[in-house]
């Protein structure tokens, strides 16, 4: 059975996949049993963004008033990560949609979910919600999709449905446009450089772009979010490659990305925010950046899980000797977590740290029931314990999720 999302043009925008080709441990409970645990965070100079308080000064308010007047601040409520997160993913669309909101919740209710991704930057590049980042604000880049993002982060802790907020990072076609002197370039035209989908990137260099990510992250947490999960934080690697201009065509790819990843540690660690990174499948058993920078030991250090989009239909025909991938969905997420596995443990690094997408969509094959089954088993047969689920339509095939949480050794 499949569980379907009615979903009209223009209430779920997002691509097939969250990314186009497959490509500082926090702070988690010890127990196998996951139990709710609400941590009311009162505003104070850890949970307030510095950039609110300054913001305040200028204004000469006290910056507790100021921000909420500003952006309507409530308390924040926060739970644990789970010791183990079975995630799917959900659009803001979704979200701001009561009827589709709440079929959605109700098939988290009956099966083993117990996480969402929640967009906040998505591949529009605009940030949905009324969030308390002033930059966003004036580069008038905010949609409001979820009208309170308070109330709504309330009702899912109270379903006791952890939330990851999604940032979709270098990708970004609004910012591209509106701040140029960010942008990759276009080396014929000195304008934003474009993707074969028509979407501008920002420079991986800009870092400005660093505290913009940083000021949505930090505002995103303040409201709620528990976690925040960076997504195109990389090279862009599909488009006219050899019109691309970047800042800095001397450093390594690998070694600009390393330098981003650290920065958000640093900031991200400073307030105790729980993060994960978004990388190609591929990340975790090739050892070169692939040419869009990403490495596996050069980002697991920097994140407190790293998720590789192991997606079986994304991968070459004869991958590791196998024919179609689409056959061979068990084979691929399992060679591809046993790989990823032993690298970050030959770094001193668990291999719970990962946690990878996979895939419950169609793409070169129909994915079932089995499909999805399969790579679930695959993760859990590679000793890792966590998984998140993409489907663009936030349509997701009920049968092949437990209604019971899984009893993991």
């Amino acid at each position: 059975m499949i569980f379907f999302l009615l979903v009209g043009v223009g209430i779920v925008y997002a691509s097939q996949q969250n990314e186009s080709m497959s490509m500082s441990d926090g702070s988690v409970s010890n127990t196998d049993e996951f139990e709710i645990s609400l941590e009311i965070q009162k505003p104070s100079l850890s949970v307030i963004p510095d950039f609110v308080q300054e913001e305040a000064t200028k204004h000469k308010t006290p910056y507790l008033d100021f921000y909420s007047m500003t952006y309507g601040h409530q308390e924040a409520i926060h739970i644990p990560t789970p010791a183990i997160v079975r995630a799917v993913y959900m659009t803001s669309w979704v979200a701001g949609r009561e009827d589709l909101k709440e079929a959605l919740l109700n098939f988290i209710d009956e099966t083993e979910v117990n996480a969402v991704v929640l967009d906040v930057i998505d591949d529009t590049g605009r940030v949905a919600y009324n969030l308390p980042a002033p930059t966003a604000h004036e580069l008038g880049i905010i949609d409001n999709r979820v009208k309170d993002i308070h109330g709504l982060l309330r009702e899912l802790h109270k379903r006791d449905i952890y939330v990851i907020g999604r940032i979709a990072s270098f990708q970004n076609p609004e910012i591209s446009e509106k701040k140029p002197e960010w942008a990759v370039l276009s080396k014929s035209t000195r304008k934003p450089w474009k993707d074969y989908k028509g979407k501008g990137w920002v420079d991986v260099s800009s870092v400005e772009m660093w505290d913009f990510l940083v000021e949505v992250a930090l505002a995103s947490h303040s409201v709620g979010f528990d976690e925040i999960n960076f997504d195109y934080i990389r090279f862009p690697s599909d488009g006219p490659m050899n019109d691309v201009s970047y800042k800095d065509s001397v450093t390594p790819k690998a070694e600009q990305l390393e330098k981003f990843f650290s920065y958000i540690d640093e900031k991200m660690s400073h307030e105790g925010i729980v993060t994960s990174a978004d990388v190609f499948g591929m990340v975790a058993s090739h050892r070169d950046d692939l040419n869009i920078g990403q490495v596996l030991e050069r980002a697991a250090p920097y994140f407190d899980y790293i998720s590789p989009m192991v997606y079986p239909s994304h991968y070459p025909d004869g991958f590791i000797g196998l024919g179609d991938p689409n056959d061979h969905v068990y084979d691929i997420v399992k060679y591809s977590m046993i790989e990823g596995s032993k690298r970050l443990e030959a770094m001193g690094l668990p291999r719970t740290k990962l946690r990878p997408w996979l895939q419950d969509f169609d793409y070169g094959a129909n994915y079932g029931t089995y499909e999805v089954e399969q790579q679930i088993l695959a993760v859990y047969d590679a000793g890792i314990p966590s998984w998140m689920m993409w489907n663009a339509s936030n349509r997701y095939t009920k049968d092949a999720y437990s209604p019971d949480e899984p009893m993991i050794e």
